[in-house]
């Protein structure tokens, strides 16, 4: 199959604007709990629908009263937390425009995106957040902190509830919501522009198909970041399908946090999957439990591939029964105990993680989307679900793949182009299709399956193309193996740079007899440890042909992290970064063999 359009199932009237749901949910069901918030002594606390919307109204009324204009771009630069989403909702009923900033951002990248904006105000979590952007050339006038939102909110008393709905209702469903600005794999970050049609189809359509999943009776907590487009549909599909949704930034907490909220479902990122897995691996192994851990993720594996297969054969039910008692219940409880759910996007989690997973009674939905296309473009669903694949294309979605294997999108959801950009934003449209940069196959049913960037192909001296993405999944599925990146271009061979993960490194110290607190770096030539990468690179290879298959690798000193420069705030890896930073280890890799 080379293409598959799936018809829309909602509708999203020329009226409709994001605000419009936090103000139905209060006159509606006023005293539905909505939100956790983190309180001041740690707790949770609860926040009514009647409540959060009282709270949107007082700031935006602050922000029409400072000068906000309708259409006029507001800076939000946070971490995740509660008055991230209160500020989302109160720039869009002031009428304005959200420009997302990452938290982590450099003080080149707050100038970037306040200069190419035109941001009339901003609103940062911390004072040196408010330092960044104070150096800034670009930095508007009007500028406040979290702490200061009593102070932006107290002027918004003088604006009357006829000034303030004529603000809201300025905007319509075609005039941009947001810009997201993308995390600059390459070059500088370009600027997404999202209507408040795009970001509607798309979470109405996935609102809907998700619903066995995500309703009232269910809750989210969120620990991405909400400057990227993939956190931001959750908290507005949260917001309509009034589930509750609480808020964490502190990954150090996540396992705790987790337990105490009890979510119902999560979204994450691939690598959260794989830490998750890692860490009940290392602790089964560390409490000598090692060969009951392994028979349980063989069945757990074995269950989830006989349900897609539609038959579970007695004796496997009875041992995924034993193993559900002796294992599978503790992974759960580490989610706190009533997650049933996941949902993964940003790169391929991997069939056996995948197939672990739902095996463990945690079903990850894999999705497939850019930020161009408002996040969600395919999914797998909780009773239309392929292992290994990112799904079909959401309702009011269509997929096409190019002669040359490229990914192609259409649909409500999808963007009409860059923020000032007009040359990008011609690059990435042909005949009325997103050309997404992906490459991809669909099977006979439409199901996608992504292969990796075409920029990131690798042409090796013997003229083979080769996509790393299969090659890296599969690597860092290891526990030992932190992140990697697959090299080669013009190479007579593919070799690979790997670096090992710091939580799992005391355990393999241990485990080989090595000092404990020993660095990476003095024992990247062990013979132990190459042999343990080794086993990596060995089950990885076995995705692959010979000519495509990894023959060398480099063990890294360090793992890849966003504040070094190497990973994205999504953590998608920076491979023009990497290359140039190790660029000594990639020419030793080639050197050292004949």
């Amino acid at each position: 199959m080379h293409e598959l359009s799936v018809p829309p199932i909602v509708t999203v009237a020329d009226g409709d604007r994001l605000s419009d749901m936090v103000l139905d949910n209060a006159r509606e069901v006023p005293e539905l709990v909505s939100f956790g918030r983190r309180a001041s002594d740690g707790s949770w606390e609860d926040v009514t629908a009647a409540e959060f919307a009282a709270e949107v109204t007082a700031v935006s009324r602050g922000l029409i009263a400072a000068g906000v204009r309708p259409g006029e771009r507001v800076a939000l630069m946070s971490a995740t937390r509660y008055e991230w989403t209160l500020l989302d909702y109160a720039i869009w009923s002031a009428g304005a425009i959200v420009v997302p900033v990452y938290e982590t951002s450099s003080a080149e990248q707050v100038d970037w995106i306040l200069a190419d904006s035109g941001a009339v105000a901003v609103v940062v979590e911390t004072e040196a957040h408010l330092a960044l952007v104070e150096q800034s050339a670009a930095a508007p006038k009007l500028r406040w902190t979290f702490g200061q939102l009593p102070a932006l909110i107290a002027p918004g008393s003088s604006v009357t509830d006829e000034q303030a709905e004529a603000a809201r209702t300025a905007v319509q469903a075609d005039d941009v919501a947001t810009i997201v600005y993308t995390s600059g794999t390459t070059g500088r970050p370009k600027g997404c522009v999202l209507t408040h049609r795009n970001l509607l189809a798309d979470v109405k359509a996935g609102n809907e198909v998700l619903r066995p999943v995500y309703d009232e009776d269910g809750s989210t907590l969120l620990f991405l970041p909400l400057a990227h487009v993939f956190g931001r549909v959750i908290e507005i599909g949260s917001v309509l399908q009034r589930s509750k949704l609480g808020h964490t930034a502190d990954v150090r907490r996540l396992p705790e946090d987790l337990r105490a909220f009890r979510p119902t479902f999560i979204l994450a990122v691939p690598r959260v999957f794989e830490k998750a897995y890692n860490t009940a691996r290392q602790t089964a192994y560390a409490a000598g439990r090692a060969r009951v851990f392994d028979a349980a993720e063989a069945t757990a594996i074995a269950y989830s591939k006989a349900l897609q297969k539609g038959r579970v054969s007695p004796l496997l039910k009875a041992r995924h029964a034993l193993f559900d008692k002796l294992v599978y219940v503790r992974i759960r409880a580490a989610l706190g105990g009533r997650c049933t759910h996941a949902i993964s996007g940003g790169a391929a989690l991997g069939e056996r993680l995948g197939h672990f997973f739902r095996g463990a009674g945690i079903t990850v939905l894999e999705g497939y989307g850019l930020t161009e296309t408002s996040a969600g473009a395919t999914l797998n669903l909780k009773d239309a679900q392929r292992v290994g694949t990112v799904g079909r294309p959401v309702p009011g979605t269509a997929v096409k793949i190019a002669e040359d294997g490229e990914i192609l999108l259409r649909g409500a959801n999808v963007f009409d182009g860059y923020w000032h950009n007009e040359a990008a934003s011609a690059e990435v449209f042909a005949d009325g299709w997103f050309r997404t940069g992906d490459l991809g196959t669909l099977d006979d049913d439409g199901y996608l399956t992504v292969t990796g960037r075409k920029k990131d192909l690798i042409v090796t001296a013997a003229g083979k193309n080769v996509a790393p993405a299969v090659l890296e999944d599969r690597l860092r599925a290891h526990p030992l193996v932190g992140q990697c990146m697959v090299v080669g271009d013009r190479q007579p061979f593919v070799g690979a740079l790997v670096t090992i993960d710091e939580d799992a490194w005391p355990g393999w110290l241990a485990a080989h007899g090595r000092q404990a607190g020993t660095p990476v770096a003095e024992l990247r030539e062990d013979p132990d440890l190459r042999a343990t990468v080794q086993e990596a690179v060995d089950e990885a290879n076995k995705a692959v042909s010979r000519p495509e298959s990894i023959r060398e690798f480099r063990v890294l000193p360090v793992d890849f992290t966003e504040a070094g420069g190497e990973l994205t705030p999504s953590l998608k890896v920076r491979r023009a970064e990497v290359l140039k930073r190790y660029a000594p280890e990639v020419a030793a890799l080639y050197g050292a063999v004949v």
